[in-house]
């Protein structure tokens, strides 16, 4: 039986019996959150790996700008042929409360044409929020999770070459203001809606605060009163988040990294009755030139063609029955037992969660 993946396989090797969890665990304070950030840059450094600039002239244009900007003047009409250059979109994820000088990890992605971004360096980019102000500046040399070579038209390629991270590439020039119990109250929500477990929550922080605390406005939304002080409201919601309550709704969860194939399943995942086929579908091409010499004498050319023989092959799709409730031990071996990889996971797993079988949270990352 093929293994798919090690991560699975120690997901397996324990299971602990369900305890309770703390509200930091099922729970948000409303208004403390992240906020997305993105900004346009230029990777420079590249091993011939860069865009093509006669396919993105965006490039081009981006490194004409630069230079201007440093106080090199381009001849008119000058036609740069550059392959070391890549234009990238560059994000990051800006934690609340952050402050001016704080570091942040940022990830690049290739918008163009480029093979590969290994060994590249970021130069200067600003990093803009949803209101268009700048809340960053990121450079640094970036780290690829993988690695290629081509020649003569053969390639070969370990994971995705077109995205890196920096990591603490970018510093922080200004926070996002957050407004944390200055009215009197907090928000508590919980990050899945149920009249349960909210009402769970509201008694756990009555019992430890004293009745009319907590209420709950809905089944995601409980409402806690805060002291005046900032430093006594601090601990206060430390001491609200720590404070462990049994949801009645189980986490089930899988994460998918769509980029390296790896995937990690909890003990909670399920399944209802479901039936999966499989079967994998190849085609390989094999080109051979042939040459025509002509006759002596005849004054004719040598000739030069191809002849290309394609090759279909397919393996018959085998269906596999997924019984109700199955545990996370009873989902890995059936799907192992018609002979999935990693990359087949992925799109099996999401097939399952569109069909409504997979009684999971699927998040891809």
């Amino acid at each position: 039986m093929k293994p798919i993946s090690f991560l699975l396989a120690a997901a397996l090797a324990f299971t602990a019996p369900v305890q309770a969890e703390r509200i930091k665990d099922i729970a948000a304070i409303q208004g403390v959150r992240v906020n997305q950030l993105a900004g346009y840059g230029l990777v420079v450094g590249l091993d011939g790996t860069g865009d093509q600039t006669t396919q993105t002239p965006f490039t081009t244009q981006s490194i004409a700008s630069m230079l201007t900007q440093m106080g090199v003047n381009l001849p008119t009409g000058v036609n740069m042929q550059l392959k070391n250059v890549a234009a990238v979109m560059v994000t990051a994820e800006l934690p609340p409360f952050s402050q001016s000088g704080q570091m942040l990890d940022v990830t690049v992605s290739s918008i163009g044409n480029a093979k590969s971004l290994r060994g590249g360096t970021l130069v200067m980019t600003p990093l803009k929020g949803a209101d268009g102000q700048i809340y960053a500046m990121a450079q640094g040399s970036l780290v690829v999770s993988g690695a290629g070579a081509s020649a003569n038209g053969s390639k070969a390629q370990i994971n995705h070459l077109s995205v890196g991270r920096i990591p603490a590439g970018a510093t922080v020039e200004r926070g996002v203001a957050t407004a944390l119990g200055e009215s009197g109250s907090i928000n508590v929500e919980l990050r899945q809606s149920d009249f349960s477990t909210a009402a769970r929550v509201v008694d756990a922080i009555n019992a430890r605060f004293g009745k009319e605390t907590a209420r709950a406005l809905n089944g995601r939304v409980v409402q806690v009163k805060t002291p005046v002080g900032e430093s006594e409201r601090v601990a206060f919601l430390g001491a609200v988040e720590s404070l462990e309550v049994d949801p009645a709704v189980a986490m089930a969860k899988v994460i998918v990294n769509a980029r390296t194939g790896s995937v990690v399943m909890n003990q909670k995942v399920m399944l209802d009755p479901s039936a999966v086929s499989h079967g994998n579908l190849s085609v390989i091409i094999n080109t051979q030139p042939v040459i025509s010499q002509p006759a002596p004498f005849s004054r004719g050319e040598t000739v030069v063609t191809a002849q290309s023989e394609i090759e279909i092959r397919q393996q018959p799709g085998e269906v596999m029955l997924l019984k109700g409730g199955a545990s996370l031990a009873d989902v890995v071996k059936a799907l192992n037992s018609i002979g999935v990889t990693p990359q087949d996971l992925l799109a099996i797993l999401q097939a399952l969660k569109a069909s409504g079988a997979l009684r999971a949270e699927l998040e891809v990352i």
